[in-house]
């Protein structure tokens, strides 16, 4: 057996296995993967500002008032029953002769209208569009909390249907009915004025009379009759306004006694009528011993010759400034400095501002000068920040700079801005006197509060100072221009409870 060959065996070595690359990314992807999702996330969960721009502009105060009208009115009446018809349009002059209606007792002129219906009444396009620009007028006014509105324009379209209705044909139907020979009553003005068949309680009252109840348009009611209808005797059928001149008469609130209770003249635009007005300003006690406002006018009566009541809006001058909602305003307390203790640090050429502290060592006492944001300033001292972990604490002394560099007011107004005058600072300021004794130092201690915004343009939270000059339930108008304060485009937290002086952040 020796010619076999022996067998080989087969050694298999085994090497370590390679490490793939794509596993060490992927563990590298999950980690950035990981970071990006924890960054969204707390970027979700972080209290991000809302952001106001501030920008020019001015408030209207727009507040409606609805006022009772006056004027030289007398109401006429008829001394027979039938039916009715007029001649003279509602709003028109009418002089002494003027046929104002007919009285027809038997019934004949209906009975005519009713066999010849030629004579009855067309509407010219003219009346259409007439019609049209009333309703129209008055859905842009109408409000839903002022129902009773509708009752009072519709008397008003009532008014002019009467008027185009009635007389379009007038010529025409007289002359019918003088060729058919009836006979009917005519009564003629005996008062030459303005006429107007919109008949109400209200006729005879005077502005001293007025009382709360007679505002309540539940309880009011106002009568037009129309041609052709049956009317007893007695009835009132017109009346007649004999003076251009006439008045309105409004409740007043405390609020309005105090803006307006020393003006002799309001400017005042009607709601719905596209008109202006001044008239002159009084007040006067009504019958309920209450105070209300009275406006007198010398034209555009006949414009409200079918209503009583008339809703308008006073015109105030408009107060420009910088515009921004009330929730960015706050109020924040600063230490009061006399301004004479305003120093420059360094030398002359220096352009940083504050003030010398005295400051107490084992060695003694020194002076250091302490860099000071100034936030505002009246003609007589400097409102500086109060600060818990700041270098001016209550307590500390200040020295006045003298023996060292002292700024003038061209030095200080060109570093820190001019000093507006402010409100009085009353005992704040008489402190803050007290506090400066003669050897030249004060202690600081006297402060007040200011009104403000905290401005974000920077990242973080600055205050500045505003000074309001109107207001309405939304928006502050604010002086622009002022030392320390805004400028249009600034960016302003828009509510300011939820930043806090210095805080970054994050829009």
């Amino acid at each position: 057996m020796g010619g076999q060959k022996k067998k080989k065996k087969n050694k298999i070595v085994s090497y370590p296995r390679r490490r793939s690359f794509s596993n060490v990314g992927m563990i590298m992807f999950l980690i950035i993967f990981i970071y990006m999702v924890f960054s969204v996330y707390t970027y979700m969960k972080r209290d991000r500002v809302q952001v106001y721009e501030v920008t020019e502009g001015g408030i209207v105060r727009e507040k409606d008032y609805t006022g009772i009208i006056f004027r030289e009115e007398t109401t006429r009446y008829t001394d027979r029953a039938g039916y009715i018809n007029y001649y003279v349009r509602e709003g028109k002059r009418a002089s002494v002769g003027t046929s104002i209606y007919s009285i027809d007792e038997t019934g004949s002129i209906a009975a005519f209208l009713q066999e010849h219906p030629e004579a009855g009444a067309t509407f010219s396009e003219e009346n259409l569009a007439d019609l049209k620009k009333r309703l129209t007028a008055f859905s842009i006014t109408y409000e839903d909390n002022d129902f009773q509105a509708v009752y009072d324009e519709k008397y008003s379209l009532e008014a002019l249907v009467l008027e185009y209705s009635n007389f379009n044909a007038m010529d025409n139907l007289q002359g019918l009915m003088d060729q058919s020979g009836m006979n009917f009553q005519q009564v003629t003005a005996d008062t030459a004025g303005i006429i107007s068949y919109a008949i109400d309680s209200y006729e005879d009252l005077e502005p001293s009379q007025v009382t709360e109840d007679l505002f309540n348009r539940a309880n009011y009611s106002r009568a037009i009759t129309q041609s052709g209808k049956m009317i007893a005797q007695d009835a009132p059928v017109y009346k007649v306004v004999t003076a251009d001149d006439w008045s309105v008469v409004f409740p007043m609130t405390e609020e309005d006694l105090a803006q307006y209770g020393s003006e002799t003249s309001l400017k005042v635009s009607f709601a719905g009528k596209d008109l202006t007005a001044a008239g002159d300003f009084s007040t006067i006690t009504g019958a309920d011993g209450k105070t209300y406002g009275k406006l007198d006018f010398n034209k555009y009566m006949v414009q409200f010759i079918s209503e009583r009541f008339v809703q308008f809006e006073i015109v105030t001058d408009r107060e420009d400034g910088l515009k921004i909602p009330i929730s960015a305003v706050t109020d924040k307390t600063f230490y009061l400095v006399p301004r004479e203790y305003l120093a420059k640090g360094g030398d002359a050429e220096s352009t940083d501002t504050g003030f010398l502290k005295e400051v107490y060592t084992e060695s003694g006492t020194s002076i250091e000068f302490i860099p000071t944001t100034i936030y505002y300033s009246t003609d007589e001292y400097y409102y500086i920040d109060i600060e818990e972990d700041g270098d001016l604490k209550v307590g500390d002394y200040l020295v006045k700079p003298t023996g060292i560099y002292v700024p003038d007011e061209d030095d200080v107004d060109d570093a820190q801005g001019d000093g507006d005058t402010a409100e009085e600072t009353n005992d704040a300021a008489a402190q803050t006197a007290r506090a400066a004794d003669s050897s030249g130092r004060f202690q600081i201690g006297a402060n007040a509060s200011l009104m403000g915004v905290y401005n974000i343009n920077k990242g973080y939270a600055v205050f500045k100072q505003i000074e309001v000059l109107a207001e309405n339930d939304e928006y502050y108008t604010v002086k622009k221009g002022m030392s320390y304060g805004l400028s249009v485009y600034d960016h302003i937290a828009l509510d300011a409870a939820t930043v806090e002086e210095g805080a970054f952040i994050y829009q």
